[in-house]
C-alpha cells in the first residue's frame, strides 16, 4: 500500500518561509500526479499547488507567486516551499499523489498533515 508522510510544518513569524516535505513508499507503478493541500479549521480542503507527470505546476491565487513545488523522483518525495508567509497561511498542510500501483489499478492517496502556524 502506497503512504505518504509530511513533515516540515511548526511555528512561523509572518514573513518568514517554510519548505514541507513528503515521502512516499509502497509499490509506486507510475505517477499521474502529486499536489499540496491545506484545510484551516472551519473551512474546505483547498488546492495549493501540483505538478503532474508533465512536470507541470499549477498554484492556487492565494498563494500565486508565494509557493513552489518539487519532485524528487529518485526519493518519491514532493516538496512544497512557502515564501511570505501570513497569518491566513494558518492551516493543515496535506500531501497528495495520484498514482498507479500497477499499470491497471490507481488511487488517490493522502498523507496524515501536517500544520503550519503562522504568527508573532
Amino acid at each position: 500500500q502506497i503512504q505518504l508522510v509530511e513533515s516540515g510544518g511548526g511555528l512561523v513569524q509572518p514573513g518568514e518561509s517554510v519548505t514541507l516535505s513528503c515521502a512516499a513508499s509502497g509499490a509506486i507503478f507510475r505517477i499521474v500526479a502529486s499536489g499540496w493541500y491545506r484545510q484551516a479549521p472551519g473551512k474546505e480542503r483547498e488546492l495549493v499547488a501540483q505538478i503532474t507527470a508533465g512536470h507541470s505546476t499549477n498554484d492556487a491565487d492565494s498563494v500565486k507567486g508565494r509557493a513552489t513545488i518539487s519532485r524528487d523522483n529518485a526519493n518519491n518525495a514532493v516538496y512544497l516551499r512557502m515564501n511570505s508567509l501570513k497569518p491566513y497561511d494558518t492551516a493543515v498542510y496535506y500531501c497528495n499523489l495520484r498514482a498507479y500501483s500497477d499499470y491497471r489499478n490507481w488511487g488517490n492517496y493522502w498523507g496524515q498533515g501536517t500544520q503550519v502556524t503562522v504568527a508573532s
